[in-house]
């Protein structure tokens, strides 16, 4: 990864392919969070964990937690636009049954260290 926040295959339209960008993620929790119980024993965690670990495993997703005292978890995602990262995260097993919903999308250009 470059410090300009784009890896070397995606300085250019190589192939056909669109650049890759990063995108910073804010999801919040949504209607069917039980604040009474832990992240770990959430309806469906299991299929969350390994849904998440496989995105992360591709390269998609960069950097993933929550924010510590908030509602929100923090991701740093590798996308070609902001229709893909809509697109990818509306397959998570927990935007399907209401645990999670993506809040906001930005670009970031990084200009200092690498993800």
């Amino acid at each position: 990864m470059h410090c300009d926040g784009h890896s070397e295959w995606s300085t250019g339209n190589i192939g056909g392919m669109m650049p890759q960008q990063i995108f910073l993620v804010t999801r919040s929790r949504g209607p069917h969070w039980n604040d009474a119980v832990a992240m770990e024993q959430q309806e469906k965690w299991s299929e969350h964990a390994a849904f998440m670990d496989a995105l992360h495993a591709e390269g998609f997703l960069a950097l993933v937690g929550p924010v510590e005292g908030t509602r929100y978890a923090l991701l740093a995602v590798h996308a070609q636009d902001e229709d893909e990262v809509h697109r990818r995260l509306a397959e998570d097993p927990w935007s399907h049954n209401g645990m999670l919903q993506t809040a906001e999308v930005r670009l970031w250009t990084l200009r200092l260290g690498s993800v």
